[in-house]
This record gives structure tokens, C-alpha cells and sequence, in this order.
């Protein structure tokens, strides 16, 4: 059950606000339809009960907030709006990422897939989908984790009348089965069809909330559209008889629309009377048909395919049936009792992620490109140090080309987190938005380090290769070198990863990642080259001497080369970034908490 109780957005500009004190139920067992015209407030109604929109009150499923649900991808499926997939992901490994996230077993993939009809292109890539499948892509992720609600934004959109027909006999299958599902619409003729509660809102505020009798009574009219190349005149017919009927009678009134061209509508007649009184006036019809029709702006469509209104709407009709029959027996193949997931889950998330496309190995691959390219042109002037050397870092760049990758890494690891909403109910707490954030700073840590590893590697094989032993590549003490090597490349795809994470932008990321050499380091730089700032030589012998136990000779030699590495300018101004990013984000994540 969802209780939406005194729903309100922020105003902006001094504009009214988008949704003003909204409050409704969605039963379970029931399709409620959130009815209203576009820019009504449907979509920014369902972002405030998910919390994905700031504003006042407060959503309920099954009596409980979002931030208090331990797994709200189980409870809860989702889908607004389009499935932003990476275009290069296939349908297959979208869920089987999505799977992780929530905490379900990969084979659900292949079972949702099953679900929607779309098992046959589980290895075709989102990029090549059409709207219709994208649609019904994004409901099998609503599905994934076996939910016990649906909130959908307009899910018919896009749909084909079949994929119509098909889409609401899953919806009214999956509510006999007790599930509550929640749906927006702005036809009120699919509102009737579908919902057995509607929910009408216009300007954000509540303006009916009806049980689908009720509100086919007062908002839907029957009608007769007629069709006829003598419209003018079987009109001017029509209204003659209507008035000169209702002088001898006291029955409803009929009222006759002609809306332009070869269109009628006929309200409060029959389609024998119509039809009667065309033939007495020898009137051409070519279309006579029963209609319901909504008491709002009226808006025709013309259908595509040539076929006739009346027996579309049958054909619907009867496939609807068939999938409203035939969804409890598929629903409960898909229902299954899923473990609890553990905290590996988000790294499990996190690693599909990031190999489940190009991007991450094309950035790799370019960067140890570069870098090898940068290393053999030095190799060649002979008058680089070793370390720059090996790294393939000109003294004109501000970063060696691996820790500038490693940086673009870190910052494209954020981005689908805020754009999918069926993974946002699980950023809804605290816990969960920084286990995310482990899993990404320990992938991203690993790839950085192997990207580090693999430039040394490859970068000393292709010199030593080309120039021979001519080239000295391992000085004396290389030991602390390669370990500041691999902490700025570490330092900078955590500091790509945290800066994405704070602005939720990848170019924000990148640029926080470039400002460390370009910006803070000479700052750091001008404050350690004063006397002051050598106070942290020797501090070794000082901590040996004050501790109570003594510790191993060679952890003395650790933190001394680990303070050679933090006396340098860039490593401070890593530490310091680095720092202030880490303690921003989780000020920002507790900052945007639900209260």
C-alpha cells in the first residue's frame, strides 16, 4: 500500500510550486492511476514520494518511509521516464549489473527478460532498442526484484496499441496477484480502461479521487462518431431532430459536434439512431461507431494502420484479456524467495559496471598508448630522469598520461546512479550511499593501481627493447619513487571519483583532477619551501623514542619514505584534496537524508 501524504515541491522563482499538498492512497490489489494533463505534476508527484526531488511529506509503502526499508529495490519497482543504459550495454548484461545492485541472483535477468517478451534480444545493445522496447526494458528492471509495488511513469508512452493491450493485462495480472501498482496517464479513456482507482490532478492539486465506476460516470461520456463526406449537412440534420425531439420529450438531450472536415460527435444518441436518420436523408456514412469519450480536451486520433476505431479497440480488448489471464501463472514463475543481500553486493555492482562496456578498457588502452609514446620520445633525448622515464611524464604536463586515465576512470565511475531511478530508493540512507562508495573507491583503487603497474611494465619493456641497457631504468632506492608513482595515480582516480560524485558531473571530476598539479601544488609548494615546513624531518627517531613499545627496525624505513612522499608538494596537495572531497561527500550524503 503507498500513502502519499501533503506531497509539496520546492517553488522556484516565485513560481507556484509543481505539486502543492498532494494526498492519495494506491491500495494493494488495485490499479490507481494518477491522472492529469501534462505538466499536471504526475512526474514530479512520483519523484517526491521516491525522494528524488526536494520537498515537504511524506510517502509510505506499506507504512514505512523509503529510509527505512532495508532493500527498497525488493519492495519497490520503478520506472520513470526512459532507460538511460549505457547504448553499448546489451539488455542482458543491463539487468545482470542492475541484479547487483539489488541484491537478486544474475539468472533474473534472463527471467525478467522471459517476462516482458524480450528473451529473444537479451544480446542486442540498448543503443539499437526502439521506444517500445526500451519501455519494456525498463519495466523487467522494475521487476527484477520481485517487488510488492509498482510505480510507473507513464508506461504506456511509446507502446503500440497490441503493446498497449499487453502492458496493462501484465499491470492488472500483477495487481490480483495483491500487488499495488501506481501509474500515471493523461488520457482519462486509458485511466477508465486500466484503473480501478483514479486519482485526477491539475496544477498539482488534487482534484478527484474516484473508483474507476465513479469516475467513468462523471468524466467519460458515451458517444457516437460518424464519418461522412456530407458532414455539414447530416449535422445541421442531426441538431434539427435533437431540438425537435426535446420539445415532445423529456429524455437527455442530445448534442452534436462538428469538430471540421468529415468528423462528428454525436452525445446522448445511439448509433441506430444516427444511422436511421442518415439513410432517411439519404446521407453517405462511411464510419458509424460507439464511443467513450473524455469530458476534457478532446484531442482525435487518426489510426495508422487503416483499420477500423471499433475493431482495434475489440482486438485490444481481447489481447488485454488474454495477458490479464495469462499474467498470474507467468508472475508467479517469476516469484522467488531471495537471500538477503550481503555487502559484497555493491562491489559485485560496481565491477559490472565498470567492465560491462568499452569506455573504462578504450581510456586504458589510449592511456598506456600515450604513455609509451611519451617514454620512447624521451628515451631518445637521454636527459629525463629514470622515474619520468619510466612513467612517460614530460616536464610540460601537468600528470603522466596513466594517472591522467586513471583520474577519467575515476570520474566516469559515477553518472548512471543519478540518472536511473531504479537504483536511486537505494541511495536513499546513509549506510547505503557510502557502501556504494567503498565499492567505487575499491574498484577504482584496483584499476588505477593495475594501470599504474601496467605502464611501468609495458613502458620498460618497449625501452629496453629499443635502446638496450644504454638507458638506466631502475636507479639506486627506486623503491619510494615507484611507490609515489602509484599513489598519485591512485590519489588521482580517487580524487576523479569523488569530485564526480560531489557535482554529479564527469567533467567536474576531470577538472578536480587537473586543479591538483595546476592549482593547488604550486600553492603547497610556495608553503613547504619555507623553514617551517621541515619540521616533519627526523619525526621517525622522535616516535621511536616516545613509544612505550618498540616497533621493527624496517617500519622506521616505511614511514620515512612514506614522509619523503608526503613532504612533496603534490603529494600534500593529493592528501589535501583528497580530504576535503571525501569529507564534502559525506557532508553532502547526510545533508540529503530523508527527514
Amino acid at each position: 500500500m503507498i500513502q502519499a501524504i501533503g506531497l509539496t515541491s520546492v517553488p522556484r522563482r516565485q513560481q507556484p510550486p509543481v505539486v502543492d499538498d498532494l494526498t492519495f492512497e494506491a491500495r494493494p490489489g488495485r490499479v490507481t492511476v494518477l491522472l492529469g494533463e501534462p505538466g499536471a505534476g504526475k512526474t514530479t508527484a512520483l519523484r517526491l514520494m521516491l525522494r528524488l526531488d526536494p520537498g515537504r511529506g511524506v510517502a509510505l509503502f506499506r507504512g514505512r518511509t523509503l529510509d527505512r526499508i532495508a532493500h527498497p529495490t525488493r519492495e519497490i519497482g520503478v520506472l520513470l521516464g526512459d532507460v538511460p543504459g549505457h547504448p553499448a550495454r546489451t539488455a542482458r548484461g543491463h539487468l545482470r549489473m542492475l541484479s547487483a545492485a539489488a541484491g537478486v541472483p544474475v539468472e533474473r535477468a534472463d527471467e525478467v527478460l522471459e517476462v516482458v517478451g524480450l528473451s529473444g534480444l537479451a544480446d542486442q545493445r540498448l543503443g539499437d532498442f526502439s521506444l517500445g522496447m526500451d519501455r519494456r526494458l525498463g519495466l523487467a528492471s522494475a521487476l527484477l526484484g520481485d517487488p510488492h509495488t509498482l510505480v510507473l511513469d507513464d508506461p504506456a508512452h511509446g507502446l503500440s496499441p497490441r503493446e498497449t493491450a499487453w502492458l496493462h493485462g501484465l499491470l492488472r495480472g500483477y495487481a490480483a496477484q495483491g500487488g499495488a501498482v501506481l501509474v500515471t496517464s493523461q488520457h482519462a479513456k486509458e485511466a477508465g480502461r486500466i484503473g480501478d482507482q483514479v486519482v485526477t490532478i491539475d496544477q498539482g492539486r488534487l482534484i478527484a479521487d474516484q473508483p474507476a465506476a465513479a469516475f467513468a460516470g462523471s468524466r467519460l461520456r458515451p458517444r457516437v462518431a460518424v464519418q461522412s463526406p456530407l458532414a455539414n449537412r447530416l449535422a445541421h440534420v442531426l441538431a434539427t431532430e435533437a431540438d425537435t425531439a426535446g420539445e415532445v420529450t423529456d429524455g437527455p438531450p442530445v448534442e452534436v459536434v462538428h469538430e471540421g472536415g468529415s468528423r462528428i460527435f454525436v452525445y446522448g444518441s445511439s448509433c441506430a439512431a444516427v444511422g436511421e436518420t442518415a439513410f432517411r436523408h439519404g446521407i453517405l456514412v462511411h464510419r458509424l461507431t460507439e464511443e467513450a469519450a473524455d469530458t476534457g480536451p478532446v484531442t482525435p486520433l487518426q489510426r495508422a494502420d487503416g483499420r477500423r476505431a471499433d475493431a482495434a479497440d475489440r482486438e485490444a480488448g481481447a489481447e488485454e484479456e488474454a495477458a490479464e489471464q495469462a499474467a498470474p501463472e507467468v508472475l508467479a514463475g517469476l516469484s522467488a524467495r531471495l537471500a538477503a543481500p550481503g555487502p559484497v553486493w555493491p562491489l559485485r555492482y560496481e565491477l559490472r559496471r565498470a567492465t560491462g562496456v568499452r569506455t573504462g578498457w578504450t581510456v586504458s588502452a589510449a592511456a598506456l598508448a600515450a604513455a609509451l609514446v611519451a617514454s620512447v620520445l624521451l628515451a631518445r633525448t637521454g636527459a629525463s630522469p629514470a622515474l619520468r622515464l619510466l612513467t612517460g611524464w614530460p616536464a610540460w604536463l601537468p600528470l603522466p598520461p596513466a594517472a591522467f586515465g586513471a583520474g577519467l576512470l575515476g570520474a566516469l565511475a559515477f553518472g548512471q546512479e543519478f540518472r536511473y531511478p531504479a537504483l536511486a530508493p537505494d541511495q536513499g540512507t546513509v549506510p547505503r550511499r557510502l557502501g556504494l562508495l567503498g565499492a567505487k573507491l575499491a574498484v577504482t583503487a584496483m584499476a588505477a593501481l593495475l594501470l599504474a603497474l601496467a605502464s611501468i611494465a609495458l613502458d620498460a619493456a618497449v625501452v629496453r627493447l629499443l635502446f638496450g641497457r644504454s638507458v638506466a631504468l631502475f636507479p639506486d632506492g627506486w623503491g619510494t619513487p615507484l611507490a609515489g608513482w602509484a599513489g598519485l595515480t591512485l590519489g588521482c582516480a580517487w580524487a576523479g571519483l569523488l569530485a564526480a560524485g560531489l557535482f554529479r558531473s564527469t567533467a567536474l571530476g576531470l577538472v578536480a583532477v587537473l586543479a591538483v598539479p595546476t592549482l593547488v601544488v604550486p600553492v603547497l609548494g610556495g608553503l613547504l619551501s619555507q623553514p617551517a615546513a621541515r619540521s616533519l624531518i627526523g619525526l621517525p627517531d622522535r616516535l621511536r623514542a616516545a613509544a612505550v613499545v618498540q616497533w621493527p627496525s624496517g617500519l622506521d624505513q616505511g614511514i620515512s619514505a612514506a614522509l619523503r612522499l608526503m613532504s612533496q608538494p603534490i603529494g600534500w596537495a593529493l592528501a589535501l584534496s583528497l580530504t576535503g572531497l571525501l569529507a564534502a561527500y559525506v557532508l553532502t550524503v547526510f545533508r540529503g537524508r530523508p527527514r
